[in-house]
């Protein structure tokens, strides 16, 4: 997927060091010394190493670790917020390390809005007022800049609450003033600094499910920092994961979970509950055969004994998916002279994505258990997938997961 994507910021070898002597630090880290000696060596703490990736074009990218291990410093060193010891920071074809004071102002605003975790409202502003601000600091005519807000207001659920102030607003509420404020500002890149992590568990959830959506619509190219691997599992395309000031690896969620870089890693995603992170892709199983809509109810029952299927889904050419026909009902069609099936069908059946997730399936099927059809956003057939695939790849999850705990127990041993 991300090789037809274009690269919206790409980085290179960004290294950041907190202290007065940042050519020693990296003198020691290039000879293999890691950020603990380093400190101890020089009094220098090494934030970032030898940082490289793209941020594709509308992707949403998750910059995750544990704390302290330089995800907030690479957000900020992305806008210059922080100042890099060395590396690129293209986006665009712009190097932000190279920019001077007076570019890089101009390449913060036409690029860059960023979004905190404490909300960072102008309490003594309303609501309509502060998703204004950036606007007004760009110069941008009151009549205009007040449009523009109320269409982002409107984007994130705010409609009607333009004249309120933060203090009358909740937590959740609060949070998406900050994010239309973000989205007003039309930036190329949005930047998320642990934006939800101030929020109680039901409401983080909502704005998860509320960033998700917006992203559908907008394809903003966003780069989002959390410390919580379900948020991360939940919301990303891919995920960066960070330890020391050092990548750990680069994946989809898929990847991170199931092909671990190294035993960190491993440690990391353990009891993960897989049927949530696996999807109706990873289940889905080609359709046998399928009917057309035009087809006579004789020649869809002999397609449905041939492959012995007691159900047959039904499409158009292009495979537009029209509905689902039971054999009793194609033999009742055939007793009355029917020429086509399309009376005979019926849409008491499911239907899914391919990124639905495993857990969700199992509600899904009926008492006479038709396979659940797998959809494209077009609404053409992918493919169906029957409870017992649903189970075997869960059963496979597990017993790779109970595989890799055996390899890194015996590795442990090893070393002892």
């Amino acid at each position: 997927m991300n090789e037809k994507r274009n690269v919206k910021i790409r980085v290179r070898n960004l290294s950041k060091v907190f202290g007065n002597n940042p050519k020693k630090a990296l003198e020691l880290r290039d000879q293999g010394l890691k950020r603990p000696e380093i400190l101890d060596k020089t009094g220098q703490t090494l934030g970032l190493s030898n940082i490289d990736f793209d941020v594709y074009e509308g992707e949403l990218l998750v910059i995750m670790g544990l704390s302290g291990s330089g995800k907030s410093t690479l957000i900020r060193c992305l806008n210059r917020l922080i100042e890099p010891t060395e590396g690129e920071i293209v986006i665009d074809g712009e190097d932000i390390p190279q920019l001077d004071d007076k570019a890089l102002l101009e390449c913060r605003r036409r690029h860059f809005s960023m979004v905190f975790q404490n909300f960072a409202l102008f309490p003594h502003r309303t609501v309509q007022q502060n998703a204004e601000f950036g606007l007004e600091i760009r110069g941008v005519e009151r009549a205009e800049r007040a449009e523009i807000a109320r269409k982002a207001l409107k984007q994130v659920g705010l409609d009607g609450w333009e004249d309120a102030y933060p203090n009358q607003l909740s937590g959740g509420m609060q949070q998406r003033v900050g994010l239309a404020r973000a989205l007003a500002n039309d930036s190329t890149v949005l930047l998320m600094d642990e934006a939800f992590s101030a929020l109680d568990p039901l409401i983080r959830g909502d704005m998860q499910q509320e960033l998700q959506e917006l992203q559908s619509r907008m394809q903003k190219t966003t780069v989002f920092i959390t410390h919580d691997l379900d948020e991360a599992l939940n919301i990303a395309d891919r995920i960066i994961l960070l330890k020391d000031g050092e990548i750990v690896q680069i994946g989809t969620p898929e990847q991170i979970l199931t092909h671990p870089a190294d035993d960190y890693v491993k440690r990391f995603v353990e009891g993960v509950d897989m049927s949530k992170i696996l999807t109706a892709e990873h289940a889905m199983r080609k359709v046998r055969a399928v009917a057309r809509e035009g087809d006579g109810p004789r020649t869809t029952l002999r397609k449905m004994h041939e492959h012995n299927l007691d159900s047959i889904y039904v499409t158009r050419r292009d495979r537009t998916l029209m509905g689902l026909l039971e054999v009793d009902a194609a033999e009742q069609a055939a007793r009355e002279g029917a020429d086509t099936i399309g009376a005979a069908m019926t849409q008491d059946f499911r239907k899914v994505g391919p990124q639905e997730p495993l857990h969700n399936l199992f509600a899904m099927f009926s008492e006479k258990s038709f396979p659940i059809a797998v959809v494209d956003d077009d609404e053409r057939l992918l493919g169906v997938v029957v409870k017992g695939a649903v189970l075997d790849q869960l059963a496979r999850a597990a017993e790779e997961n109970t595989t890799a705990d055996a390899d890194t127990e015996t590795a442990a041993a090893g070393e002892q």
